[in-house]
This record gives structure tokens, C-alpha cells and sequence, in this order.
């Protein structure tokens, strides 16, 4: 069931609000876990099954897992931790990487004459997701950060929430454990705050992602040999900011939906585009995957505490997985590597900081947008001869122009949603739109809180109901 899809928008969502404010407080969580595993069990059918036994599981490990001082029992516990992420990697890696491994083992065994079964499997959605909240809870407890959660509803409440579900925000469980107690608050102003971010992220998705998408799909879909300098462009440019409209409106939803129920869930995007370095850019492009790798593989890998050469082993290590774990092809990987060979020679020559020139800044701005770029080529090819002959038409100008199927897609309608996200994207770096809509009580806000809410929902709510709509980007991973 997609956010941007009428049953969800004018079914399901004043359903669970109204129960959760008619309700008794006692309530809450069992009605907000329980229409999330039935919002998951719509988009995901028997694939619930695999959530429900991750979830039990790793709730009765919590219970053993709160520090004591004993160091038999603190050597016990390590082993319940290292078994039950074991168990969620292994999980995480036969659902989602199965088939790949086995492609790959059967392209190695045809060199001899051989052949492997591959294995196909439903990939449940949201999978890495839930997977990446159940390690963070057992990791959390287990450092005392946070004590074990006694009440399954409460543990199903934070797992299966359906704003954060299949595509985060990653919401680690230190972030979340105090508000998920049912004497929490809930008030009719978190709906007012919540739904205008909600409303923003649906016009992000539906009036810009969606409208470029055919056209980002007419030129990666043009084969190799009719690939253009033009066409190449054109599909890596509108793809940058597809997805990023695409996903940053869906976080923008989940942020809102989050309030409306009651929960403040962390942000997400924080206008990445106006980075002046990779390193930067990771600080504000999909921040709780970024803090999620920080905090439970780049520290405890030693981070940069152990010399040079380690701090670049574990940078490497960090976006090999971080590549991997956004999907099971050796176009992900090579993203990720691209990316974490970008920081290493920004750490390298001690490129950090914004430069004090304002022609630096913007230069470096562009830098940094065209690296991107380039890696997001990786990101959405289909296999690596695509990328390469995209990347390659890219870097050698001509005068060759567009396919005729490109040529039909580029519609002058989208020509104008693509200048205006180029304008939005290049907005200075602050304000960040989505916290500024929520909290803000400025006259700014106040303007384009009524833009959105009525203009923008308006136009949003038309196409929705025009049936317009395409799944999130993310659902995939």
C-alpha cells in the first residue's frame, strides 16, 4: 500500500487516526501495531510471517540482554548479541542476497562446463529496513543505552510502525524508546504540525518524482549502441533529482505521519545537494542510514582512532556495505566504493569545510553535485555495461541528439517540473524545507504552509486520484 495511493490516503490514514484519538491512551500502541502489520500484510502477503518471527525474536533476546555486573553473565549476553544479529543478518542475507550469490556461483561453475541452481526468492519489502531497527534495539540494550522493552505491543509499535516501515527513516532505538511508554502524549496539534509536512512530501513525490519518471526511464531504457552525450545526461540529471524527490518526500511522510501518531521520528535529508564535499553530502543525504553505520559498524570497526590506514579500511568496509545493502548487484557495490574512495581523498588532501570565497563555494558546490551525479549513473543502471556506456558518453561531448522515444517523453510539461526542481534543488543550504513547514512559527513558514496545504495538496490529491502514481523508489530495498 503506497503512501501516495487514494486507499492509504483517504482510507486507511483517517482510520487510524480516528481510532487513535477516540481510543483510550492504553490503546495506542496495539492499534498502531496492529494496522501496521495489516498496512505491511497488504503490500507484502504471506512475507509478514518472516517480520512477525524477526520481531519475537528479537524481543525475547532483549530480555536477556541489560547489562549487569557480572562478568559471566556479561559474557553470556555477548554471545545472545553476536547469535541474534547472526540470525538477522543471515535472515536479511538469504531473502535478500540468495539469488545473486547463486547467479554468481552458477557464472563461475558454466567456466567449467557446469551450471548451480539459482534460487529465486520473494524479496520481502522493507526487509533491510526492519532488519537494521531489530539489530539497533539488541545492540542498544545491550550497551545500557536503553532498558529492554517488557511489553511485545511496545517492541511491535516501534518495529512495525507503518510510517517508517518499508523505507525509514532508520529510527534507532535509543531515538525512539522514551516516546513509545503509552502515557505519551498525543494532541490534535501534533496532527496539525504532522500533516503539512505530509502534504509536502506528497506534492515531492507525486507532482515532481513521478512526472520526470518516464523520462528517466526512456533513457535508461535506450540500448547502448544509440546512447548519447545529450540522452546520457539528461537521464543521470533527471534520475538525481527523481530520486531525490522521490525518497525526501517519502521521509517527509513518514516524518509527518510519525507526528500525527504522536512519535517525532529523526530527519532524514537535510538538502544534500548544496554540499561542498562528499563528506558533507553523507552528513545530509539519507542521515539515519549514515548514523546507523556510524554508530554499530564504523565506531566499533575503531572508526578513526587507529591511524590512517584503518580509518580508510574501515571507510571502505563501511560503503562496500552500505552499497550491498541498497541491493544485491555489483552496480551497488561499485556505488558504494565509488563513494567511500571519494571520501578517502577528501580526508586525504583535508578537503573539509566550506570554502571562505563565495566563487569557491559555488565551485565547489558544483563539484561535488557532478561526483554525485556520476554515482548515481551506477545507482540506477540495470548492470555495469550500462553504467560504463552512460559514464563514457558523458565524458566525451557530441552533437548527436535524442532517440525519438526520449524525444516524446521530454514533454515541454516536463521540461518545466525539471527547471523548477533544478531551482529548488539549488536553493541555498538552509533553511531545510520539511522541519521548516513542521516547527517554524516565521511569516516564511506560515506563507509556504498555505502554499502547500492548499495549491500544492490540491494539484497532488488530482493526480493521485488520477491513478498518476508510482511506487516509492526505496520500497525496492
Amino acid at each position: 500500500m503506497s503512501f501516495a495511493s487514494p486507499l492509504f490516503l483517504w482510507i486507511f490514514t483517517p482510520i487510524v487516526l480516528g481510532l487513535v484519538l477516540l481510543c483510550p491512551r492504553s490503546w495506542r500502541n496495539g492499534i498502531i501495531a496492529l494496522t501496521s502489520l495489516v498496512f505491511y500484510t497488504v503490500g507484502a502477503g504471506p512475507t509478514v510471517l518472516l517480520l512477525l518471527v524477526a520481531m519475537l525474536v528479537n524481543f525475547l533476546a532483549g530480555q536477556f540482554l541489560e547489562p549487569d555486573e557480572w562478568a559471566l553473565a556479561r559474557r553470556r549476553k555477548r554471545g545472545i548479541l553476536i547469535g541474534v544479529i547472526c540470525f538477522d543478518v543471515a535472515a536479511l542475507v538469504v531473502w535478500k542476497y540468495a539469488g545473486f550469490l547463486t547467479e554468481q556461483l552458477d557464472g563461475f561453475a558454466r567456466l567449467f562446463g557446469g551450471d548451480f541452481p539459482v534460487v529465486h526468492l520473494l524479496l520481502p519489502i522493507g526487509i533491510s529496513f526492519y532488519t537494521f531497527h531489530n539489530i539497533s534495539y539488541v545492540v542498544d540494550v545491550y550497551r545500557g543505552e536503553r532498558p529492554a522493552l517488557r511489553q511485545p505491543v511496545a517492541y511491535a509499535t516501534y518495529i512495525s510502525m507503518f510510517p517508517q516501515l518499508i523505507a525509514g527513516p532508520i529510527v534507532r532505538y535509543r531515538e525512539i524508546a522514551d516516546q513509545l511508554p503509552q502515557e505519551r502524549t498525543h494532541r490534535l496539534d501534533d496532527i496539525a504540525a504532522g500533516f503539512p509536512r505530509f502534504a509536502l512530501g506528497l506534492c515531492k513525490k507525486v507532482i515532481i518524482a513521478d512526472s520526470l519518471s518516464p523520462l528517466v526511464d526512456a533513457c535508461f531504457a535506450t540500448p547502448n549502441d544509440e546512447m548519447t552525450f545529450t540522452m546520457a545526461w539528461l537521464g543521470a540529471l533527471t534520475y538525481t533529482l527523481q530520486l531525490y524527490f522521490d525518497f525526501s518526500g517519502y521521509s517527509d511522510m513518514a516524518i509527518g505521519l510519525g507526528r500525527m501518531l504522536g512519535f517525532r521520528l529523526p530527519e532524514n535529508f537535510a538538502r544534500p545537494y548544496s554540499s561542498v564535499t562528499i563528506t558533507e553530502f553523507w552528513r545530509r543525504w539519507h542521515m539515519s542510514l549514515s548514523r546507523w553505520f556510524r554508530d554499530y559498524v564504523y565506531i566499533p570497526l575503531g572508526g578513526n582512532r587507529h591511524g590512517t590506514a584503518r580509518t580508510y579500511r574501515n571507510l571502505w568496509i563501511v560503503f562496500a556495505l552500505t552499497g550491498f545493502w541498497h541491493g544485491a548487484d555489483w552496480t551497488f557495490l561499485v556505488w558504494g566504493l565509488y563513494h567511500g574512495a571519494l571520501l578517502i581523498i577528501e580526508r586525504g588532501f583535508a578537503i573539509e569545510g566550506r570554502p571562505s570565497s563565495p566563487v569557491g563555494a559555488v565551485a565547489r558546490r558544483i563539484l561535488t553535485f557532478v561526483l554525485v551525479v556520476f554515482g548515481w549513473v551506477f545507482f540506477r543502471s540495470s548492470d555495469m555495461a550500462q553504467a560504463l556506456t552512460m559514464i563514457g558518453h558523458m565524458l566525451l561531448p557530441s552533437f548527436d541528439g535524442l532517440t525519438d522515444v526520449v524525444a516524446e517523453a521530454f514533454t515541454n510539461q516536463r521540461l518545466a517540473i525539471l527547471l523548477c526542481a533544478f531551482a529548488v534543488v539549488f536553493l541555498p543550504a538552509h533553511p531545510v524545507t520539511g522541519p521548516l513547514l513542521e516547527s517554524s512559527r516565521s511569516r516564511t513558514a506560515a506563507v509556504l504552509r498555505v502554499g502547500v496545504m492548499t495549491v500544492g495538496l490540491f494539484y497532488a490529491a488530482v493526480l493521485t486520484a488520477a491513478g498518476t502514481f508510482s511506487p516509492f523508489l526505496y520500497y525496492q530495498f
